[in-house]
């Protein structure tokens, strides 16, 4: 049977993480997979349940959490609905969250336990950052990375930011403008090379699996290519015909992965499987 049992725990700023974790075994030294999500994504945004589901029953532990600041409230963890969270938001405070629930994992299952990350889109860039960082990491993939942290704004909206303190993205779905404050944009400059993603490739030296589809609007397919192109570790599968998303929409009503997910995740337990 697999059980979906749900965590907390401090985030950056003392906000909360809210997670769950999703498994069919026991044990507690079955491999875990680690999930990070992307920018206006959430731990439960379309089919991530069903995703979560598919690894549990093929072997894996499998964890995902709301960052501190995605906007996604831990009352109702439906939807980004707390835009002040969200404008607040910047990389370091991902990144603080991250190591955060690593902490946790290595605290609830021991250190010799395998951890694999996950990285969706500008997740994908994080656990890059991660992964060059933190030998807790056995392999790393990333769905649809950005490859740097940069190409979420355009250049020209900087001076605009740095004059009014915020800038607006638009959420596709709602159609609500979206705020995001300069302190963003500050962090990025303070610490461009730390967040220089290119550069962290380089350093990967563990497995890692580059997914990316050819159908990507949000980030071209040209983010993966310079992904592998940085890394001598890296082995890159394109998904024909697949969005960012990979077929998957929210709310997602279907009790079967779309096509293209399904594809991916396989692929993912292939890459897992191999010694």
């Amino acid at each position: 049977m697999i059980t979906q049992n749900e965590f907390s725990l401090s985030g950056a700023d003392g906000k909360l993480i809210i997670g769950d974790i999703t498994f069919e075994d026991k044990n507690p030294n079955i491999p875990i997979v680690l999930f990070v999500h992307g920018f206006k994504g959430f731990k439960d945004w379309g089919a991530h349940n069903l995703v979560a589901r598919y690894f549990a029953s093929n072997g894996y532990r499998y964890l995902k959490f709301n960052l501190s600041h995605s906007g996604v409230p831990a009352d109702n963890p439906k939807d980004v609905t707390d835009l002040e969270s969200f404008a607040n938001n910047t990389i370091s405070k991902e990144l603080f969250d991250v190591n955060a629930v690593l902490d946790y994992i290595e605290k609830a299952y021991g250190k010799e336990t395998e951890i694999n990350l996950i990285g969706h889109s500008r997740g994908g860039g994080l656990a890059i950052i991660e992964a060059a960082n933190d030998l807790r990491i056995n392999k790393l993939i990333t769905w649809s990375a950005i490859s740097s942290f940069n190409s979420l704004w355009k250049k020209e909206q900087e001076n605009e930011w740095k004059k009014t303190g915020k800038i607006f993205v638009a959420n596709a779905r709602t159609k609500e403008q979206m705020p995001l404050n300069v302190t963003l944009l500050g962090d990025f400059e303070e610490n461009e090379e730390t967040f220089n993603i290119l550069n962290a490739s380089k350093r990967i030296n563990i497995p890692w699996l580059i997914v990316q589809g050819d159908d990507d609007v949000n980030v071209p397919f040209e983010h993966a290519q310079k992904l592998a192109d940085a890394s001598l570790d890296s082995q890159l599968i394109k998904i024909e015909g697949a969005n960012h998303v990979y077929g998957a929409n929210h709310p997602y009503e279907k009790e079967t992965l779309p096509p293209l997910l399904f594809k991916v995740c396989e692929k993912c337990l292939v890459f897992l499987g191999e010694e």
